[in-house]
């Protein structure tokens, strides 16, 4: 085959390659036109289907729309209609109501008017009773004038007799001012003295507390202390009567108890334990032996200090030694010991600026609470205490009553006791002095009385001497003699149960019948 055939047999096949694709690129097209158009009417189709079908879910929804505004304006109306009759009724009622408060309102005016013409009537009758009464009384005062035929000297007597009586009135008048009056200056000295006395005697205060801290070298000595088994810290416990606080505090122990004595000789023997290392049983008893002996010495010594502190002297050693017990002696954390050395300036004070034996004055001040020593020994209030222990010793007559009558027990009969009375008010209600305020104090008060007058025939009860004795009035129709010991019993043991309180109280019934008439 030669070259020209060759090319010429690819000349035809690229002719013919070119005619078919333009052949087939016509057919496509075509074909891409035709599917096209069918597209587009299915479309179109489709567009008036979707148009119809929302016309139609329209048509259903405006439908439905109406039929629920329709029954929204049918509800609506019936409430209308509700209220409406409703308010209508509330009008007629109101309406009646009004009606009845008219047709009152007349009655009352009907009644009124009757009582008034009855007033009026009873009016004529007295004023006609009382023109009466005149002449009668005329005519008695012509009878008594010619009867009584007084002689002129007889005249004169009766008109002094008279006069007499009411000089006698107008002296009683003057007498009652001039006592108000000298109540008032003495008042007014009275607050003078007492200024005077706190203004000299100014004392610190310092609440005590009911716990005590011991340093520790280590917090070794920690375990040393207890022991093992904890046989060292029960001994100490058992001999003190103290409890032991072994925290996460470092390098310290805390000592707990409400007697002081028996926390400072725990203080004490511990202090020394910790010195000299050894610690068992044993030596534990020995120095709790020996820090004993240290208190009871340190007592005495308080006690002979209070005494040339206060410049009272011829005082028993054993009534020393009370003394000086009290400086591990709390009264609302005041300390007792300096309450009484404080009390004791204070009397003397006010009793050199009366003229009052001063010396007397501070003897019963600083022993006016020298019962509270042995209170928790002694079964009984600090006062009868104080009294019977002062008795013991031979003190005077006028101690004895100050101590007595301190806290209104019986009635102030000397000088002296007032003056004690007045120091020891005095000394207690210094700022921070004590530590109950006045709020939980009227409460405790309130607390007493409320728990006695709960009981049947119980009429009034006071609660006085800041909550030491409680005095309730019995009604003698509803409890007998029999029956108040009873009471009495009942109402001390409720006390004891529900409330927290120092020392104790005293339940005193009082049950009596009087019979008032005044002779004019």
């Amino acid at each position: 085959m030669t070259t020209q055939a060759i090319i010429c047999i690819v000349a035809a096949f690229v002719v013919g390659a070119v005619i078919a694709g333009i052949i087939f690129f016509n057919v496509g097209i075509a074909y891409r036109k035709q599917k096209a158009e069918a597209e587009l009417g299915s479309a179109e189709k489709e567009a008036k289907r979707i148009v119809d079908d929302a016309e139609k879910e329209a048509e259903t929804k405006k439908k439905v729309a109406l039929v629920e505004a329709k029954d929204e304006i049918h509800k609506l109306r019936s409430e209308a209609d509700k209220e409406i009759k409703e308010r209508r009724g509330e009008i007629s009622r109101q309406e009646r109501r009004i009606q009845q408060k008219e047709e009152n309102l007349d009655k009352k005016q009907a009644q009124l008017e009757k009582k008034e013409d009855a007033i009026v009537q009873r009016n004529k009758l007295s004023e006609e009773k009382l023109e009466e009464a005149e002449k009668i009384k005329k005519s008695q005062m012509e009878i008594l004038e010619r009867i009584s035929e007084f002689t002129m000297d007889q005249a004169k007597e009766h008109l002094l007799s008279m006069v007499e009586t009411e000089l006698v009135h107008d002296k009683a008048v003057r007498i009652a001012n001039n006592e108000q009056q000298i109540k008032e200056e003495c008042e007014d000295r009275a607050r003078s003295l007492v200024s005077l006395a706190i203004a000299k005697v100014a004392a610190d205060q310092v609440s005590e507390t009911a716990v005590s801290v011991v340093p520790l070298p280590s917090d070794e000595m920690k375990g040393r202390i207890i022991g093992r088994e904890g046989r060292n810290i029960r001994t100490l416990e058992t001999l003190t009567g103290v409890d032991l606080i072994i925290d996460d505090t470092p390098e310290a122990i805390t000592l707990s108890c409400f007697d002081q004595v028996r926390r400072e000789v725990a203080r004490i023997a511990l202090e020394k334990l910790i010195a000299d290392g050894r610690i068992h049983p044993a030596r534990i008893e020995e120095m709790v032996d020996k820090a004993r002996r240290e208190v009871e010495h340190k007592i005495k010594q308080e006690g002979e200090r209070a005494v040339l502190e206060t410049n009272v002297h011829g005082i028993n050693n054993e009534l020393v030694k009370l003394i000086g017990r009290l400086r591990y002696r709390t009264s609302y954390r005041q300390n007792v010991l300096d309450h009484s050395i404080e009390v004791a300036h204070l009397a003397g004070v006010m009793a050199a600026e009366l003229g009052v034996d001063p010396t007397t004055a501070r003897r019963a001040g600083l022993l006016h609470d020298i019962g509270k020593a042995l209170s928790s020994e002694i079964e009984g209030s600090h006062v009868q205490i104080g009294v019977d222990v002062c008795r013991k010793y031979k003190e005077s007559a006028d101690v004895i009553h100050a101590i007595e009558a301190h806290h209104g027990d019986v009635e102030c009969k000397t000088v002296i006791a007032a003056l004690v009375q007045a120091a020891d008010a005095i000394s207690a209600a210094r700022p921070a002095a004590r530590s109950e305020n006045y709020e939980n104090y009227i409460k405790r008060l309130q607390k007493l009385e409320e728990i006695c007058t709960s009981y049947e025939g119980v009429e009034k009860s006071f609660a006085i001497q800041a909550g030491r004795e409680v005095r309730i009035m019995i009604s003698p129709e509803q409890v007998n003699d029999e029956k108040m010991i009873i009471v009495a019993r009942e109402i001390a043991k409720r006390i004891e149960a529900e409330m927290d309180y120092p020392g104790q109280i005293k339940v005193h019934l009082i049950r009596e019948s009087r019979a008032i008439e005044y002779a004019k």
